[in-house]
C-alpha cells in the first residue's frame, strides 16, 4: 500500500501567472517543505510496530503451541493479510538451497518434521514499514540538482514450521530500525539529462 503526499497548494493558483508569477512560485518552493514528494510502504499486518511483531513471535512455543493458538497470534492466512503458506519443498528449499548442506545439520524438530514430508508445512511473514521523504533545498531538488532521500522504518520476518497443527520449528530476522540516505547529484541540473540525449554516439568503422 502506498501513500503519496500532495505538494504545496500555494504554488496552484500561480500556473497562470507570468514571469513575475514563477518569481513568486519559486520562492514559495523553497519555503513549503510538502512540495518535496514522499511515500509510505506499508505491508499490512495486525502488527504496528517491530517489537509488537517480535512479541507475538516470542509467544509461539515449538512443539507446543497449536494452529489455533497461532490464529489467535495474528498467523491466520485467511484472515491476516500477507501471511505466506509454505509446502514442505518450500522449506526444504529454504533450509537446504544447496545439496553440499548435510540434513543432519538441522535442528531435530526441523528435519523430523521435513521427513513427514506432506505432513509438513509452514507459515512465512514479513511485516513492516517504509517512508522515503525527499528532504533539502526545494530548488536543488526540483530542477535535479541535488534530491536527498531519507529512508525509515522497519521490517521483521518470520518462518514457522508446522506438523499435526503444531508448531515444530521457528526462526525469525529482520531490521528493527531502517535508516538510510541516498543522495543524488548533478552538477549541471536539468542539462545532464539533455546532454546524455545529443551526446553523439561512437562511430564503428568496419
Amino acid at each position: 500500500m502506498e501513500k503519496v503526499r500532495t505538494p504545496c497548494y500555494a504554488t496552484a493558483a500561480l500556473g497562470r501567472l507570468g514571469t513575475a508569477g514563477w518569481l513568486v512560485c519559486l520562492a514559495l518552493l523553497n519555503a513549503c517543505a510538502a512540495v518535496l514528494p514522499a511515500t509510505t510502504e506499508t505491508t499490512d499486518s495486525p502488527w504496528v510496530s517491530f517489537e509488537a511483531a517480535k512479541a507475538a513471535y516470542d509467544s509461539i512455543i515449538p512443539t507446543q503451541t497449536t494452529t489455533a493458538e497461532l490464529t489467535a497470534l495474528g498467523y491466520d492466512p485467511y484472515a491476516t493479510p500477507n501471511v505466506r503458506v509454505l509446502s514442505y519443498i518450500e522449506i526444504i528449499q529454504h533450509f537446504l538451497p544447496r545439496d553440499s548442506i548435510d540434513p543432519e545439520s538441522l535442528a531435530p524438530d526441523l528435519r523430523a518434521c521435513l521427513e513427514a514430508r506432506e505432513g509438513c508445512w509452514g507459515y512465512e511473514v514479513a511485516p513492516g514499514v517504509t517512508d522515503r521523504q525527499r528532504e533539502g533545498n526545494v530548488l536543488l531538488d526540483v530542477f535535479g540538482f541535488k534530491r536527498t532521500t531519507m529512508t525509515t522504518g522497519w521490517r521483521f520476518t518470520a518462518l514457522i514450521v508446522i506438523e499435526d497443527d503444531v508448531v515444530q520449528y521457528k526462526i525469525w530476522g529482520g531490521t528493527p530500525k531502517i535508516a538510510e540516505q541516498k543522495v543524488e547529484t548533478k552538477p549541471l541540473g536539468p542539462l545532464q539529462e539533455i546532454d546524455s540525449i545529443i551526446q553523439p554516439r561512437p562511430i564503428t568503422i568496419p
